[in-house]
């Protein structure tokens, strides 16, 4: 049991003891644990929860009616009344039938993780999509559980868990919730169909896409601000940006691309909330290039490694070209820097750092744009000269008698797609691939 040092006089609505259950499986890594629940501290401060005290609970398994146990519960309800909490908040998911018995044995608000993670978001979102999606998540969640929330969603007064849905007859808010979850995957479609054309749009104009993703305040909007000096929403918090920002991205060859800043990951991102933001976080299942920022000052990067691999695997997103960005490298010592190793190209950099962020510029040029190619088109095919400034940085031009020669840095992929419009012009073919059967492939 620990009592935090967020004991401060001030006006909130929420004063909750933060509970967290480590079975026997999860002792096996307890540091984990202890940092989730680290997490679960700041989420709680990130929702505007005044956080009274931390209480763990070590037990073979969940007890599927009390989830800590009775004993526990009867401690947890005498520490509420003696710190005057009037919430508890879970780190792990608890079902509707134990948030209704602990509500009855501890008479106050009960929320657990998944629950303060979508409220955090239900603050944070913003346009028209991101409010969409928060509510569609919320009822998602709430539907299963809707027996069990009665006292969280009749206290309409404020604070976390009391944001979106509310509840009033059983039957008739299944039917509602039913109808209204209906409504909003109709209205996502809508918004899920505009983004597509704009992406299809982009593409056609063959401007390349790169998305930044990583866990949570790794730093990634920092970065896309000072890669292209866009007025983005910066602070040292959760979920501090919830709605993707593109932005415009000047190459040093003086190609320009679009850098998207998408939502933060974090270690048991609310599967509904997953399936919610699937149309925001396809910003990176559609990039040409993934950059994976790592917070590298911190002592669990490399489980906030894998949670991010897990989604953009879930996303299928995961075989997409991406690069990883050991960023805030000016926090660490300078041993903690030599460890920062992953399979795959990784840069070290410092988002503050204008020598680290010209050397990211280049190499993300250099992933974007593949070998050079030689071209030699009619003068007259307009419509492919004009393909030559699309797919690739052009070199070197020079006219042969009626022909445009163009030397070309080109983008692997958008060669291969563009493949059956260039060939006839390619002066260099590359060699045909042969599968894994000895058969031939494709060209590159």
């Amino acid at each position: 049991m620990k009592t935090t040092s967020h004991m401060v006089e001030k006006e909130i609505d929420d004063r909750a003891v933060l509970v967290s259950l480590i079975t026997q499986k999860q002792k096996k890594n307890e540091k984990l644990a202890e940092y989730s629940l680290e997490e679960l501290v700041k989420l709680a401060e990130t929702a505007g929860v005044l956080v009274l005290e931390t209480m763990v609970q070590n037990k073979e398994a969940k007890d599927t009616k009390w989830f800590i146990g009775k004993g526990k519960v009867e401690e947890l309800r005498l520490r509420l009344e003696e710190l005057g909490g009037n919430t508890a908040i879970f780190d792990q998911e608890l079902s509707g039938a134990q948030v209704r018995n602990l509500e009855a044995a501890l008479d106050v608000k009960i929320i657990d993780r998944t629950q303060l993670i979508l409220d955090i978001f239900a603050q944070r979102a913003k346009t028209r999509e991101g409010i969409i999606q928060v509510e569609l998540a919320q009822l998602s969640y709430l539907l299963p559980r809707l027996s069990g929330q009665g006292k969280n969603l009749s206290r309409l007064g404020g604070g976390i868990g009391t944001r979106g849905p509310g509840e009033s007859k059983l039957e008739t808010d299944r039917r509602h919730i039913r109808g209204r979850i209906d409504e909003l995957k109709a209205q996502l479609e809508e918004v899920v169909r505009h983004r597509t054309l704009h992406r299809e749009r982009r593409k056609k104009s063959g401007v390349f896409q790169v998305a930044l993703v990583g866990y949570t305040n790794a730093g990634k909007s920092t970065l896309l601000k000072q890669l292209t000096q866009a007025d983005v929403y910066i602070e040292n918090q959760l979920f501090a940006t919830l709605d993707p920002t593109s932005r415009t991205m000047e190459l040093p060859s003086g190609k320009e691309i679009v850098l998207t800043d998408t939502v933060g990951f974090i270690q048991n991102l609310p599967h509904d909330l997953v399936a919610s933001f699937r149309a925001t976080l396809e910003e990176a299942n559609e990039a040409d290039l993934i950059l994976h920022v790592v917070d590298s000052s911190t002592d669990m990067r490399n489980e906030q490694m894998r949670v991010v691999a897990e989604v953009l695997e879930e996303l299928g997103a995961h075989q997409k070209e991406q690069l990883t960005i050991f960023n805030k490298v000016d926090l660490c010592s300078e041993l903690d820097r030599e460890m920062l190793t992953t399979e795959g190209e990784f840069l070290k950099i410092s988002a503050f750092n204008p020598e680290d962020l010209e050397r990211l510029r280049i190499t993300i040029q250099e992933k974007l744009m593949g070998d050079s190619k030689t071209f030699r088109i009619p003068a007259e095919k307009g419509d492919i000269i004009s393909l030559m400034y699309r797919i690739g940085d052009v070199l070197e031009t020079e006219v042969d008698e009626g022909d445009m020669i163009f030397k070309v840095r080109v983008n692997k992929d958008d060669y291969v797609k563009m493949a059956y419009q260039l060939v006839a012009y390619d002066q260099d073919p590359a060699p045909v691939r042969e599968d894994v059967d000895g058969n031939e492939g494709e060209t590159y």
